[in-house]
């Protein structure tokens, strides 16, 4: 598969996205597998305010751009043990959150994620207890090193950030 080869966002439902990259096998499969196993918390279009979880919409692909921040989104323990056992379905599932959902957060040099890769990542689940103090030393990597927003820090933007 040509990893950095685009196949139209629209496919996936995501009309004013950037395009997906090719390596998603089955974009509608991929949305699909997101909306059932993540869109119910995190939310359809990846805005989940006011619930206590991290937006992706236009936030997520931010952790893409160092080793460390990278692993973190496949050890996060709903991707890390999720119901979803085959590693590509997998991966077509998060490369649609990053891609799709992030947005311009995601570097325009971001690898898409491997079926390998996250083979070798969900062996390093995070645990519940440690999700905060990870989620912190991650974003503060973002902020640092890949010049996400201080905003990051907030689980989501607040009202007036996302021009409401």
């Amino acid at each position: 598969m040509g990893g950095l080869t685009v196949a139209a966002g629209a496919a996936a439902g995501l009309p004013d996205a950037r395009p997906l990259p090719a390596a998603i096998t089955d974009p509608v499969l991929a949305r699909s597998d997101y909306v059932e196993q993540c869109g119910g918390c995190h939310g359809v279009q990846g805005v989940s305010a006011p619930a206590q979880l991290p937006q992706l919409r236009d936030r997520v692909g931010y952790f893409m751009c160092t080793p460390a921040t990278r692993a973190y989104l496949l050890r996060l323990p709903n991707i890390a043990h999720s119901r979803i056992t085959d590693n590509q379905q997998l991966a077509d599932l998060v490369n649609y959150v990053v891609f799709g959902l992030g947005g311009a957060s995601t570097p325009a040099d971001a690898r898409p994620f491997t079926a390998e890769e996250v083979a070798h990542e969900r062996r390093f689940a995070l645990s519940s207890v440690s999700l905060k103090a990870e989620r912190a030393r991650h974003v503060e990597a973002a902020i640092r090193t890949c010049h996400a927003p201080a905003a990051l820090r907030a689980l989501y933007p607040e009202p007036r950030d996302r021009g409401l």
